[in-house]
Protein backbone atom coordinates (compact mmCIF):
# COMPACT_ATOMS: atom_id res chain seq x y z
CA UNK A 1 0.00 0.00 0.00
CA UNK A 2 3.06 2.35 0.24
CA UNK A 3 6.53 2.66 -0.84
CA UNK A 4 7.06 1.89 -4.78
CA UNK A 5 4.93 -0.52 -6.49
CA UNK A 6 6.99 -3.66 -7.69
CA UNK A 7 6.44 -5.76 -11.42
CA UNK A 8 5.52 -9.45 -10.25
CA UNK A 9 7.74 -10.61 -12.95
CA UNK A 10 11.03 -8.34 -12.32
CA UNK A 11 10.83 -8.93 -8.66
CA UNK A 12 14.46 -9.35 -7.49
CA UNK A 13 15.12 -11.10 -3.88
CA UNK A 14 16.65 -7.84 -2.62
CA UNK A 15 12.90 -6.69 -3.51
CA UNK A 16 11.43 -9.61 -1.17
CA UNK A 17 13.92 -9.11 1.67
CA UNK A 18 12.56 -5.21 1.32
CA UNK A 19 9.24 -6.44 1.95
CA UNK A 20 10.12 -9.04 4.45
CA UNK A 21 11.86 -6.14 6.83
CA UNK A 22 8.58 -3.95 6.54
CA UNK A 23 6.22 -6.47 6.94
CA UNK A 24 8.24 -7.37 10.65
CA UNK A 25 8.64 -3.57 11.32
CA UNK A 26 4.37 -3.17 10.70
CA UNK A 27 3.98 -6.10 13.22
CA UNK A 28 6.39 -4.58 15.59
CA UNK A 29 4.34 -1.31 15.59
CA UNK A 30 1.35 -2.86 15.48
CA UNK A 31 2.35 -4.30 18.65
CA UNK A 32 2.92 -0.72 20.38
CA UNK A 33 0.48 0.89 18.45
CA UNK A 34 -3.08 0.56 19.99
CA UNK A 35 -1.31 2.13 22.89
CA UNK A 36 0.39 5.26 20.66
CA UNK A 37 -3.17 5.64 19.38
CA UNK A 38 -5.28 5.52 22.35
CA UNK A 39 -3.07 8.38 23.31
CA UNK A 40 -3.61 11.06 20.65
CA UNK A 41 -5.88 13.90 21.51
CA UNK A 42 -6.22 16.28 18.78
CA UNK A 43 -7.34 19.74 19.60
CA UNK A 44 -8.76 22.59 18.12
CA UNK A 45 -10.19 25.73 18.24
CA UNK A 46 -12.74 27.99 16.26
CA UNK A 47 -11.89 30.98 14.50
CA UNK A 48 -13.07 33.69 17.28
CA UNK A 49 -11.50 31.25 19.79
CA UNK A 50 -14.90 30.82 21.75
CA UNK A 51 -15.34 27.25 21.13
CA UNK A 52 -12.51 24.97 21.92
CA UNK A 53 -12.57 21.06 20.98
CA UNK A 54 -10.35 17.93 21.71
CA UNK A 55 -11.03 14.59 19.43
CA UNK A 56 -9.32 11.31 19.80
CA UNK A 57 -7.65 9.10 17.47
CA UNK A 58 -11.00 7.55 15.97
CA UNK A 59 -12.38 10.90 15.61
CA UNK A 60 -14.82 10.87 18.59
CA UNK A 61 -15.36 14.01 20.20
CA UNK A 62 -14.13 14.20 24.09
CA UNK A 63 -14.36 17.63 25.04
CA UNK A 64 -16.16 20.99 23.74
CA UNK A 65 -15.64 24.33 25.87
CA UNK A 66 -17.10 27.58 25.38
CA UNK A 67 -15.32 30.98 26.00
CA UNK A 68 -17.64 33.47 27.94
CA UNK A 69 -18.59 35.03 24.87
CA UNK A 70 -19.70 32.32 23.10
CA UNK A 71 -23.26 32.61 24.49
CA UNK A 72 -23.64 35.73 23.08
CA UNK A 73 -23.70 34.39 19.14
CA UNK A 74 -26.88 33.30 17.32
CA UNK A 75 -27.33 29.99 17.28
CA UNK A 76 -26.10 29.34 13.75
CA UNK A 77 -22.87 31.39 14.78
CA UNK A 78 -22.32 29.05 17.78
CA UNK A 79 -23.16 25.78 15.64
CA UNK A 80 -20.08 26.94 12.95
CA UNK A 81 -17.83 27.74 15.31
CA UNK A 82 -18.48 24.81 17.38
CA UNK A 83 -18.15 22.91 13.75
CA UNK A 84 -14.71 24.71 13.15
CA UNK A 85 -13.45 23.76 16.19
CA UNK A 86 -14.15 20.39 16.13
CA UNK A 87 -13.03 19.53 12.70
CA UNK A 88 -9.52 21.23 13.47
CA UNK A 89 -9.07 19.14 16.43
CA UNK A 90 -9.79 16.20 14.05
CA UNK A 91 -7.36 17.77 11.64
CA UNK A 92 -4.70 18.04 14.61
CA UNK A 93 -5.79 14.28 15.70
CA UNK A 94 -5.49 13.08 12.32
CA UNK A 95 -1.96 14.42 12.02
CA UNK A 96 -0.98 13.37 14.76
CA UNK A 97 -1.76 9.83 13.73
CA UNK A 98 -0.33 9.90 9.98
CA UNK A 99 3.31 11.11 12.01
CA UNK A 100 3.31 7.88 13.89
CA UNK A 101 2.31 5.93 10.90
CA UNK A 102 5.37 7.53 9.12
CA UNK A 103 7.34 7.11 12.06
CA UNK A 104 6.97 3.64 12.16
CA UNK A 105 6.84 2.96 8.22
CA UNK A 106 9.23 4.70 6.34
CA UNK A 107 8.18 5.73 2.91
CA UNK A 108 4.46 5.62 4.07
CA UNK A 109 2.16 8.88 2.71
CA UNK A 110 -0.71 9.10 3.82
CA UNK A 111 -2.69 11.03 0.31
CA UNK A 112 -1.28 7.97 -1.28
CA UNK A 113 -2.78 5.05 0.88
CA UNK A 114 -6.09 6.78 1.21
CA UNK A 115 -5.83 7.21 -3.08
CA UNK A 116 -5.12 3.43 -3.15
CA UNK A 117 -7.33 2.63 -0.95
CA UNK A 118 -10.36 4.39 -2.75
CA UNK A 119 -9.27 2.91 -6.12
CA UNK A 120 -9.47 -0.45 -4.24
CA UNK A 121 -13.26 -0.01 -2.97
CA UNK A 122 -14.09 1.72 -6.39
CA UNK A 123 -12.74 -1.54 -7.98
CA UNK A 124 -9.72 0.57 -9.70
CA UNK A 125 -6.68 -0.82 -9.91
CA UNK A 126 -3.80 0.84 -7.65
Amino acid sequence: MYGPHLDPAHIRDEDLDEAARQGERMLAWLETAREELDQVIGAGESPSGQVRARVDANGRVIEVAYGPRALRMGSMELADETLAAVRAASADAERQTHDLMREALPGYDPVAARAELEGLLDGEPG
